[in-house]
Parts: structure tokens; sequence; C-alpha cells
């Protein structure tokens, strides 16, 4: 069976765990709630199916009858709480303390380096930046920086960024940019996209205050629409942000980091 660091989902390992076992005894759904002391012989494949939710007071019974060690045990918990989460701040908050407690055991959480990346705005703009400014110090980069980035949130960054090989250092305060492309999935992932995204809005936000009308082209437009209407609008959006991409990468001479945000979504409920 695979490390339990793998893992994000309580309910996936809790599955995996159960077909594991099942290979090599007649194991089941009843035998495994009854080893974790609960009296309903369906509720543990209740929970692995989503149509319940395994309690606080669940998670050490649980643990226990799938011979968690320590480590184990506790990291099993922060999945649970990660998982049952409804707010992002508690989800974030969990997700990090498992990245934690698995580096103590020199672990690596599947998807933490998607997750490092994308929870922060910063780190996508010094990404593009830093390699146009050869020799620059993180205070100088930052002072590039239309919005408020300090030296030392530019200092964190690009230590991450060469560490997940998206910037290769050539010297002191030299990158140049790789061609790797972060990937992974899950809900950390889709957690530190919706930071990064709510982030970039933000800075949209105080762009319309801060940089001039020629410098900017920001618009929007409020339309009534159909099912079909809305899935052959959010076709196109989706071929214009490829083409906006392959412009950009016609680019002779960079000298200029710009963000575009996309965004359609409903202002009313259907009627």
């Amino acid at each position: 069976m695979k490390p339990i660091t793998e893992y994000q989902d309580y309910r996936k390992y809790m599955l995996d765990y159960f077909e594991w076992r099942k290979k090599s005894s007649a194991f089941s759904w009843r035998e495994f709630s009854k080893i974790a002391g609960f009296s309903s012989p369906s509720y543990l494949k209740l929970v692995c199916d989503g149509k319940s939710s395994l309690s606080r007071v669940g998670v050490p019974l649980v643990a226990a009858a799938m011979n968690l060690n320590d480590f184990e045990r506790e990291y099993f918990k922060l999945m649970v709480e990660f998982t049952n989460a409804k707010d992002d701040g508690y989800k974030k908050e969990a997700f990090l303390e498992m990245e934690r407690l698995a580096n103590e055991q020199r672990a690596r959480v599947l998807n933490a380096d998607a997750f490092d990346y994308y929870e922060s705005a910063v780190n996508s703009v010094v990404r593009e930046l830093a390699p146009l400014m050869p020799g620059a110090l993180p205070g100088e980069i930052a002072k590039k920086i239309k919005h408020t980035f300090t030296a030392q949130q530019v200092r964190v960054s690009l230590k991450l960024l060469v560490k997940l090989d998206l910037l290769k250092s050539l010297g002191e305060n030299v990158y140049e940019q790789t061609d790797k492309v972060i990937t992974g999935s899950g809900d950390a992932l889709k957690l530190a996209l919706r930071s990064m995204n709510g982030q970039m809005i933000d800075l949209a936000r105080e762009a319309i205050e801060k940089i001039a009308p020629g410098e900017r082209n920001i618009s929007g437009v409020t339309i009534g629409v159909d099912e079909n209407a809305v899935k052959r609008i959010s076709e196109e959006v989706d071929r214009f942000r490829k083409q906006v991409i392959a412009i950009a990468g016609e680019s002779k001479k960079i000298n200029q980091v710009y963000r575009l945000n996309l965004q359609l979504f409903p202002l009313t409920e259907k009627v």
C-alpha cells in the first residue's frame, strides 16, 4: 500500500486500505466497522462512499483499526480535518500542517509543490520578472512590481522557484526560466488555485485605481443567457486564453509582466 503522505483524502486512503486487506483475507466492511468499534456494519462503507463523514470521535477508532503508527495517526487526523473542512481558511491550515508533519518525517506530501506555487500570486510574477532583471536584489525586484510585495516575499519566492526547478540559478541573483510545468490534482491544488485567483482578482481591483488607463484594459458585460450560450462562451474563452499565450510567446524582447484575468460567472439563480 502507498505511503500515507501520498494521500490528501482520508476516504481514498481508507478505501485503499480496505482493498489491500481484502486481497489477503476475507475482509469485509462489516469486519472493518466491528474492529473500529462501530455498531453499524455499513458505517465505514457509507463514509468511503461520501454519504457520511468521519467524526472527530471516529478518527482514533479508525486509525487504531488500521494499525497506524503515531505519525500516521496524526497525519490521518489532519486528512480528515482537511477533507471535511467547508472553509478554505481551515482547509489551508490543515494542509499546511500535513505538509509540516510530513517534512518532519522527511516525506513529501503529494501535490505539495503545486500547492506551494499556486498558494501565493507573487510566485507567478517573480517567475516571469526575475529573469528580466539579472543581478537584481529581491528588494529591487519588489520595487518593479506595481502592487505591494515585500523584498522578503520575493526572496522566499525565488528560493521556492529554484527549489521547484521553475527557475534556474545561473549565478548570484541571475535566473533563467525553465520549461518545467507545475502539475497536480485533488483538493489541495483546487484550494491553492482558488487562493491565487482570488489574489489576482484583488490585484485587478487595485489596478483600476493605481494603473493608468493607457496601460490596462478592464471591461465587462452583463448578459442574459441559456445553458447552450454559456457552454459556447466558455469554449470561446478557453480558445482566447490559448491565443493570448501564443501571442505572448511571439514577443521578441520581453520587458514587462502582465496578468490577464478571465471570469465568467452567474449573477442570478435560474428563473
